[in-house]
């Protein structure tokens, strides 16, 4: 995941729409989510640039109905496909190249005790289906499909397809050798 530093602002920006290239409401949702997320880095940005966060949050999360959040961690080549009723929370953190469908809810959960519990960090290359939950502190590796209404309360290892409820492993792939 390249951090800002490593890239500058308009490349920043423009990151994920070469992977949302026919999807026009992917690439806007992500160019406004980039740029909330570009100011947020600095106090001054977020003081002088405060309505544009407030309308960030209200076309995005009310209108939309992408929850997306400005402290969100996400990688570069995000994709959203048909992104209604998507909620991510600030906590969460995404890998490179996640491809995000309907009705995806990926966050913390209640424990026994009242308390919330972590949130789950998600690799690269994870394409998650539509009705997917992912909750809790838990970790999803590298390369994984999560199949369209699965339920995820444990980790993934990588290179592997997960389905159900609460989620299996459906099958396992061996990741590519070089010889």
């Amino acid at each position: 995941m390249l951090t800002f530093e490593e890239m500058n602002a308009i490349a920043y920006l423009f990151q994920d729409r070469k992977a949302n290239s026919n999807n026009f409401k992917g690439q806007l949702v992500l160019f406004l989510f980039r740029l909330a997320s570009l100011i947020n880095r600095s106090m001054v940005a977020k003081v002088i640039f405060y309505p544009y966060l407030l309308w960030y949050r209200y076309v995005a999360d009310w209108v939309w109905g992408v929850e997306l959040p400005r402290k969100l961690k996400a990688g570069k080549g995000l994709v959203i496909y048909h992104g209604h009723a998507l909620v991510v929370n600030q906590g969460v953190v995404l890998g490179d190249n996640c491809v995000l469908r309907n009705s995806v809810t990926i966050g913390h959960k209640k424990q026994a005790d009242g308390s919330l519990s972590g949130c789950p960090r998600i690799g690269n290359n994870v394409d998650i289906g539509a009705n997917v939950v992912i909750v809790g502190d838990i970790e999803i590796g590298d390369n994984v499909i999560i199949g369209a209404g699965s339920v995820v309360v444990k980790s993934v290892p990588s290179d592997c397809t997960v389905v159900g409820n609460p989620a299996r492993i459906l099958e396992k792939k061996e990741p590519l050798r070089f010889i």
